[in-house]
């Protein structure tokens, strides 16, 4: 008898909740830390952009209205179905040169990062917030509403505890987002989709593609229905400008976060929240 040849999956995409195919019908192959071939994933079009921004905008409405507590719970929900998934999350890090302890490390990082950031979603807007004084009978508040859409691009080497790291805050504070994952290593990243398709979260909240940076990150910073951009990359210098003058045309914020160890403190604050926000002001008279 032959020997068997595997069947190498070909991962998709994660938008609206669903998982299409890329609009390009074009893959590139992902490889172990050995050189041998993983899988096909999907390189992502400008097409696949618009289609995940059109379904995160359609999200951010009743994501943003649900309460701080639903959120809190939801975010929550996600760190339990990883927890029962942990096993398939080690294998594919252990698959790029994980060793076996450090996959395991990694996993229970990125579930106590989205227990970290639930705790936080019914927090920051007492923490963050204000009552104002003013000379006037009047009370002035400074509340917290969340940006809109927001295009992430994950970290590259960091391809689960850094992916979770820049999705958790986003949401946490009522924003939807269009994730592009690691390019080099994407699978922990479609696995962290099939998660979130069997957790609470509602479809469109989270997206996630494939692909290219250099193909991508000009349509992210141009596309005039994104908020937001964040990435914690270096970049290089002509993308980097590439996204600042794309980014002013319709004045989105452009949020860099250097960060060299997902591990360290300064990758797990609520100031990742609050760069998501925007503060505004209520006037209520005093008597009425």
């Amino acid at each position: 008898m032959s020997e068997r040849i595997e069947v190498l999956k070909t991962y998709k995409t994660y938008v609206g909740g669903a998982f299409p195919r890329s609009e390009s019908g074009h893959y590139y192959k992902v490889f172990d830390s050995e050189g041998d071939l993983l899988a096909n994933a999907c390189m992502c079009s400008r097409k696949d952009v618009r289609d995940a921004v059109k379904a995160a905008r359609g999200a951010f409405k009743s994501w943003n209205s649900r309460t701080a507590y639903n959120k809190g719970q939801i975010l929550y929900r996600i760190a339990e179905m990883m927890e029962t998934r942990r096993g398939q999350f080690e294998e594919e890090l252990s698959k790029i040169g994980f060793t076996a302890e450090e996959a395991k490390a990694d996993v229970n990082a990125s579930i106590d990062r989205l227990i970290y950031y639930a705790g936080w979603t019914d927090k920051y807007q007492q923490v963050f917030g204000s009552v104002n004084p003013v000379a006037s009978s009047h009370f002035n508040f400074s509340l917290l509403d969340a940006t809109g859409v927001v295009a992430i691009m994950a970290p590259e080497n960091s391809p689960l505890l850094g992916l979770v790291s820049v999705i958790a805050p986003v949401i946490a504070g009522g924003n939807v987002c269009v994730v592009l994952a690691s390019e080099q290593y994407p699978l922990p990243s479609i696995s962290f989709a099939e998660v979130l398709h069997s957790s609470d979260v509602p479809g469109g909240v989270i997206n996630i593609l494939t692909g290219k940076k250099s193909d991508l990150a000009e349509h992210f910073a141009s596309h005039m229905d994104v908020n937001a951009i964040f990435y914690t990359d270096k970049l290089d210098n002509e993308m980097a400008k590439q996204i600042d003058e794309l980014a002013s045309n319709n004045v989105k914020r452009v949020v860099k976060k250097p960060v060299e160890d997902w591990y360290a403190s300064d990758a797990e604050t609520p100031y990742f929240i609050m760069d998501f926000q925007e503060t505004k002001t209520t006037w209520h008279p005093v008597g009425f």
